[in-house]
Order: C-alpha cells, then structure tokens, then sequence
C-alpha cells in the first residue's frame, strides 16, 4: 500500500521521512497553495467586473473568499497531483493549529482526493511522535478552519477599505491592519507621553557607612519623621507632586540647598541603627515557555527580534528537537516532566527538584487551542552542547532547555534585610534606609534566570548583602553625597515589552507578532533606535486619522473582542458570516465608515501634530514626509524634518533651526574656478547636497550629496569642486586590472570594483580614502557576496543557482533573475528542485503581459459570483 504524507516544508519533510517506512512518501506544499489575489492581475477574469472584486472577498454573498493558486504554487500544485494518482491514502501532516489546519483544508481542496485522507497531529517531530500520529488520526477540523478563514477575510477586509483613505488623505503606500494599527497607536500614545512628559528635579543623600571591615551604602528616606519625595511621587504631565502620601504622612521635596546643608552638617557624624527587619521569601520557577515569553526573553537575552527567533525556532522544531513553537500553553507532558526531573537530578542533586510534579495554570487571554509548551522534544533532554549545536541554534535551544528544566525545579530562598539608621540635625531626624539580598537555597536560579526590560533592574539572582549588624550599635559614615535627581518619561517600547503588552491585552496572537512588528517597520510606521521602537511622525498622523474615524478599530478592547469571537468560531460557537456581515455592511460598518471619511476627513487638518511645547510651530506629514510649519510676516513658511528625528526628541529650538536654514536659502559658494558656473549648497528633503550650476540653467545641474560626516556649513568651494570631480580613480585592481573608484550613491560614499559596491565607514573621507583602504573594504564586501550555498546547476540551462544575502533577506539567484525565499524558510532546507521552481515562477511572472483597463464611465452593476458547489469533507478514517 503505498501512501502520500503532506506537510508544509521541505525541512519538516526530510526530517519526516527518516521515520517512515519506504511505502509512505513525503512530500512539501511549501506554506499555503492557494491565497486571495494579492494584485489586480491575479483576479480571474470573470470577476474583475464586481464591485467587490478589488477585495477578493465577495461581501455580497456571505462573504464568500476569492481563492487563487498563485503562478509560483502552481508547480508544486502539479507535483502533488502526480504524487496523488499513484497512492493509496493520503496524510493531512501540517502543523496543528489553526494556520496548519487551513493549509490542510486547502490542499484537500485542490487537490480533490478520490483516496481516504488521514488527518495527522503531533507536536514534536520524533519517532514516537510521527508514528503514534498514524494510529490516531482525525478528521479535518472545519472549526479551525473556519476561524483562520474568518481572521484572512477580516485582515483583508480592514486593510484593503482602510489603506486606500491613508493613500489619499495622508501620503501613498500607506497601510492599515487590524492588529497592526493598534501596536502602532500603542507606541504613539507611550511616545505622546514622552512629549508631555514634565521633569521634576528632587535631592537625597547618600551615606556610606562602615561596618568592622566592610561598607554598604544606604539613602535618607526621612527627616524629622516626613518621607521624601521619590521619583514616583510626581506627575509625569506637570512636574509636581501627585502621589504624595507615603505611609499617610505628606512626602516633602528635598531642595539642593538644603541637601548640601545636611552633607556638611552630618560629616563626621555616626548612624545609629534603629531597627533590623529581616525577611525570607521564596520565589517560584517560571512557567515552560509559549511563543509569546520565548520572543520575550529571546529578545532580552539574546537579543534576537521576534522574527529571528521564529524562524532559529522553526528550524529547531522541523529538524526534531524542539516541541511545536506556535503554542499557548504552559502545559507539560507527563513524559516531558518525568525526563525534566530526571535531568535535574542527575544534574544538580535530588534537593533542587521540586517536592511534586509541576504544571502551569495558563494566564494567557483567550489562550488558542495547543497540546503543549515549547521545550526539547524527546525525553532524552539533550543539552545544546550533546546535540552539537552551534550559534542562534545554540543559543536559542539553550534558552528553552534551561527554562522547561527549571520549570521542575525547587524554589529559590531569598532573604530581604532592610536597615534602619538615624542621626540628629538641626532640622529634626534624619532617617537613612539600606537594603540587602541573599540567596539563602539558588534552586532553579542554578538553571534559569529571567530577564527584565528595565536595564537598571537587577536579576533575580544578583546578592547585595549587608554586612552583619546590631540593633543600637553606631556606624561611622565613611562617604557622604549630595546627589540630584530629575524624573524620567516613560521608556520607549522594546520588541519585547510590546509583545507583553498586546499579551496581556488579548490583541493578536503570538504567532503573529513577530510580522506585526517587521511589517510596522518595513511601512515606515516604526524606527529602530538600538533595542527601542520609535514611531514615526507618520505613524502620529495616521493614528490621527484612524482614531477619529475609526475609533474602535484602534481600540485595545475592541480588537481583543474580535479575537475572542474568532475563539468562538474555532469551537464552533459561533457562524462567520453572520459576524462578518455585522462588521462591514450598515450605518456603523465599515463599508459606511470608509465613504463618510473620504468626505468629512480634512487632510491637512489630520496630518497635523501639535504639542504646546512646539508652539509657534505646527509640524504636519505630506507626501514627502514630515515637515514643520510656520507663519512669518503673515506668510506660510515650511521645511523639511529629517525622517530619521524621533517626535519624543524634538524641541522648540529644534523646529526653529529647520526653519532658519530654510529662511537663509541656497549658499552661493562661488564661481566654480574653470567651469564659470556657480557652486551651491543646497538642502533637500534627504539632506544636503552641492550643486553646479543655478536651476535656470538649460539641462539638469550636476548634484552630489554631502556625506554625513562632512558638516555642510564648513564646506568651501574648494571642497565642493572635489565632490563635484567625484567619482575618483584610486588604481587598478591587482587581479582584474580594473580601477577602483570612490563615490557618493543613493546610500552614501561608497568604493567600487566591477559590480561590488562597498560602503565607507564614518571614520572614512570619500575624498581621502586610499588605495589600499579601498582594497580592505573591496575584499571584506566580495567575501559576504559569495553565496550562502550553492544548489546545483539549473536542469535546462545549465547555469548555477545559488542562495546569496539580500538587503531583504535570502534570494535564489539564476542568471539575471532573482526569487526571494519564503518568509521564516532556513537557507540550508532549500533544494535544488524548490529552487528552480521559484525561479521559474518568477522568470513567468517577469514575462506575463500587464494589461491596463481603458478608463471609462460605467455604472456599477452589482453581480455576484456564481457560488461554488458545495464543499464535500473528505472522509478521515480511523486506522
């Protein structure tokens, strides 16, 4: 009997096989093959007339998907028909949850299969694992596949009604999305704080005493019995007191001149200690990870961004040594706790297990349907090190090996000493306060630590322990200082801090937010600044617009209810359409919410961001990107805000600059000394630049860009001409004999030879730069332009196909064309056969005509697609 087993990836397939007998085959369908149309060309020809059309979904019946096979699917699409006609049975093998579930449906309905399909499930790819799945099969979970159905017609729904609005009231190729609108306002509204935010400034004093032959520090807290103001005593929006009751008693703001006074007049002078408090807490493992607290950490540990982490993961997971990383679940099998605890006796000893077996109560918000945490897979509970893995692989397997281990292991002990300490002054009481830490029993901290978003907290296993000491007893201050204080705004999110916070929100799943967060900043809505998230001005202005006219799609609540009816529709509690209709069509739909903004909204007025603190200055996005605006001697004065300024930096003087330099116009630098022409610096949109010749001129002046480490206004007409001379000739190269050269490009200075292009450093001049310092930065750039690996040759042309390093990720490369690898796919699983048929599909797509519709005045006649025949559920039978 001969079987065909589908999964999603050629990884997972390979890894597959090898626990296989030889009568099943294994096969991938490479993600999903079918997709609605993601242009207008891939619309099939008997739709492009419905006014629906453009969605892809035909809202006016039952919200009914336009599914496409697109052009580079339909390869695979064949090869799994082949494979089809010659088996017995086919296995439904994708992942488990809900996208898997919807690639398994998809196959079955394309590929129409006349033999019994088996529907397999499992979470870790082992031998066990692989051959238990054959004996307890199921069938298709419509469910499931209803709620992904639902979350695909609704993303396209919202993103293809909204963006348009962006396009036309904001500035083009802007796009909205259910869920990554609301990551997007929840960055603006924390960088909004941060422009609000008022300083307050406060003082204390620090003593450090000595005890015998040790010293600690500690802080005054209190004098003549009222508390200090702390930095948590203030009102971020007013710089004053807010808080200002600690233990019932008014806080009292401690002046510098006051502090200085108290340094002086307590130098020389003993604390006594009044009072010893000494606490034992214990602290409790964390749960095994999900996805959600594996971006998390991976994010603070390793610093790897939520997307790294996903695809080093799918690539632990598909090659049978971790468990299936998409999961809500902090649940351990009894299996995975038994093989936990015997490692952590072999390990660290019988003392650091836990009394019992330990499982996790799930705290997720409408957690999604799984079977198990991420941790190794197996029970043999290999380290990274026994498996011979190496770099994030490593790494990341390291992170999820010591926190499934902990998860099992006994608490930690911890004991808490706080000291009080008192000295008289003329003002009253002066109360010092110390603290101290001790782990009494590591327990799990000898496996796992967790981190922490705040970088100035200390881990949970760092000892600050005070010296022994004695009530009544008199301790000489060894140091005394004033020191000054001045509240902080509120920190920017990190990847890891938003994806805690859309968690706890209910907004999303965690199997989506590590494209949430690239999406947002390939759209131009985010800016990386170091582990920061920084939005843009242009995401201020299209948070403008979608809160004022789409209020609830930007609303935390509102998004985690719509997850929480897509959680319905996966149980079964609740009909798509029904839902669907409700949310798009009527006076309060969507549909009805598009039409009125394109009439009410008032572009100018939504692209504008004001503070008070800005003030006289409106700064405003436009098709160009951010500006800033003023009006002086009653006339409109703009210019130009570098892209990369953050909005929580800006200031007053800031915007003042931009318009000054506006104001002063085009520097004349003088008459160019053999061409007559006048010499300019100019600024432009993305920065300074020199230019020969005035813009009457007939033809276009020559322009070259000023490098970022040249500071424009110390450039003479000396300078300008040699950037003006620019490309320079630096000498051939020893090899080819071609001549190297340095010049200015779209992305900076850069030296050249033949087709590699290598970038200057800050340290480099363009002007200066030498021979042999071109020859450096040549070889360093020809030597990442090797490829990643090379596949073979391709069957028909017989030229080679290799896998380089792109600007936007991994690429196949065949002769002039180039196909980009599937999103999360690992170089090293790519064959040569996947490789030519992506190719192929994009050399056909190359090749495929455009056709333009001829612009013409219709009415729009409302038709509906013919509805296809009902779906017939393929039989799943029980083995």
């Amino acid at each position: 009997m001969y079987r065909l087993v589908v999964v999603e990836s050629p990884t997972k397939a390979r890894t597959i096989r090898k626990f296989l007998p030889d009568s099943y085959r294994v096969e991938a369908s490479m993600g999903h093959i079918r997709d609605l149309p993601g242009s207008a060309a891939e619309i099939p020809e008997k739709y492009k007339k419905e006014s629906w059309a453009r969605l892809g979904v035909n809202v006016e019946s039952g919200f009914e998907p336009m599914y496409i096979v697109p052009s580079d699917k339909k390869k695979v699409v064949k090869m799994l028909k082949d494979a089809l006609k010659v088996a017995d049975e086919l296995f439904i093998a994708t992942d488990e949850d809900r996208e898997g579930e919807s690639i398994g449906w998809h196959l079955l309905e394309v590929l129409s299969p006349s033999v019994p399909v088996r529907r397999m499930v499992f979470h870790e790819i082992t031998k066990e694992a692989i051959l238990g799945a054959l004996d307890e099969t199921r069938d298709m979970d419509r469910h499931l596949v209803d709620a992904q159905e639902t979350r695909r017609v609704l993303d396209r729904l919202v993103g293809y009604s909204i963006s348009p609005l962006l396009w036309k009231k904001i500035a083009p190729k802007l796009s909205a999305g259910r869920v990554q609108s609301v990551a997007v306002r929840l960055l603006v509204v924390r960088e909004k704080e941060r422009i609000l935010f008022v300083p307050a400034a406060y003082w204390d004093l620090l003593a450090t005493l000595q005890a015998g032959k040790e010293s600690f520090d500690s802080t005054l807290t209190h004098l003549s019995g009222i508390p200090l103001a702390t930095g948590r005593n203030f009102d971020d929006n007013t710089g004053r007191l807010s808080n200002n009751l600690v233990d019932g008693k008014d806080v009292v703001i401690l002046k510098e001149d006051d502090a200085r006074d108290l340094q002086d007049e307590l130098k020389g002078v003993d604390l006594n200690v009044v009072n010893i408090d000494e606490r034992t807490s214990k602290r409790n493992p964390y749960a095994p990870f999900i996805t959600s607290s594996l971006q998390q950490e991976a994010s603070r540990k390793l610093r790897l961004s939520a997307r790294d982490t996903m695809r080093v993961a799918q690539k632990l997971y598909e090659n049978g040594l971790i468990t299936y990383m998409r999961t809500d679940s902090t649940a351990l099998s009894s299996e995975a706790v038994e093989a936990s605890r015997r490692s952590v006796q072999a390990r660290y000893g019988k003392e650091y297990l836990s009394d019992a077996p330990r499982q996790f109560a799930n705290k997720v918000r409408n957690a999604q349907e799984a079977h198990e945490a991420i941790r190794p897979a197996g029970t043999g509970m290999k380290t990274a090190q026994e498996l011979g893995l190496s770099g994030a692989e490593r790494d990341l397997y390291d992170l999820i090996w010591k926190r499934t281990v902990a998860s099992q292991m006994a608490e930690a002990v911890i004991r808490q000493t706080t000291v009080h300490l008192e000295a008289e002054t003329s003002r009253g009481t002066a109360r010092f306060r110390a603290s101290g830490r001790e782990v009494v029993f590591p327990g799990f901290f000898r496996a796992y630590v967790e981190g922490s978003d705040d970088p100035e907290a200390a881990l949970e296993n760092r000892e600050s322990p005070l010296p022994s000491l004695t009530r009544d007893s008199a301790l000489p201050v060894r140091e005394l200082e004033a020191k000054g204080h001045e509240t902080r705004p509120p920190a920017r999110f990190t990847e890891a801090s938003l994806i805690k916070l859309l968690e706890e929100e209910g907004i999303g799943r965690p199997s989506t937010y590590a494209s949430i967060i690239d999406t947002i900043v390939r759209r131009g809505y985010v800016q990386r600044s170091g582990s920061q998230l920084v939005p843009t001005f242009t995401a201020f202005a299209t948070t403008n617009l979608l809160e004022q006219q789409f209020g609830p799609y930007v609303d935390t609540g509102f998004t985690a209810e719509m997850e929480q009816v897509l959680d319905d529709i996966a149980s079964g509690k609740r009909e798509s359409a029904p839902y669907l209709r409700a949310l798009y069509v009527g006076e309060e739909g969507l549909e009805s919410m598009v039409e009125k903004g394109l009439d009410s909204i008032d572009a100018r007025e939504v692209s504008g961001i004001i503070f008070e603190k800005w003030a006289p200055f409106v700064v405003r996005v436009g098709k160009y990107g951010p500006y800033v605006e003023q009006e002086v001697d009653g006339e409109r004065v703009v210019a130009s805000i570098p892209p990369e300024t953050a909005p929580g930096d800006l200031t007053r003087e800031m915007l003042q600059g931009f318009i000054d330099e506006k104001q002063k116009g085009d520097e004349v630098l003088g008459i160019h000394s053999t061409l007559d022409m006048p010499v300019f610096v100019k600024k432009g949109p993305y920065g300074h630049y020199v230019q020969l010749g005035d813009d009457e001129q007939e033809g276009k002046p020559k322009r070259i860009s000023v490098p970022r480490n040249m500071d424009p206004s110390g450039i003479d007409l000396g300078t300008a001409e040699r950037l003006l001379e620019l490309p320079r000739s630096l000498g051939q190269h020893p090899e080819t004999g071609v001549t190297l050269k340095a010049n200015i490009g779209r992305y900076g200075p850069y030296v050249q030879h033949n087709r590699t292009f290598a970038s200057l450093t800050k340290d480099d001049n363009v002007l200066t730069v030498e021979y042999d310092r071109a020859m450096e930065l040549i070889a360093k750039k020809e030597a990442k332009n090797k490829p990643l690996r090379s596949l073979g040759l391709h069957p028909e042309t017989g030229d080679p196909l290799d896998i380089f390093e792109g600007r936007y990720g991994p690429y196949v490369k065949h002769q002039r064309t180039n196909a980009s690898l599937p999103k999360d796919r690992p170089v090293e699983s790519l064959t040569l056969e996947e490789a030519v048929v992506l190719i192929d599909s994009k050399a056909a797509s190359k090749k495929a005509p455009k056709k333009r519709a001829a612009k013409k005045k219709t009415t729009a006649k409302k038709t509906t697609a013919k509805k296809p025949a009902a779906k017939k559920k393929a039989p799943a039978k029980k083995k």
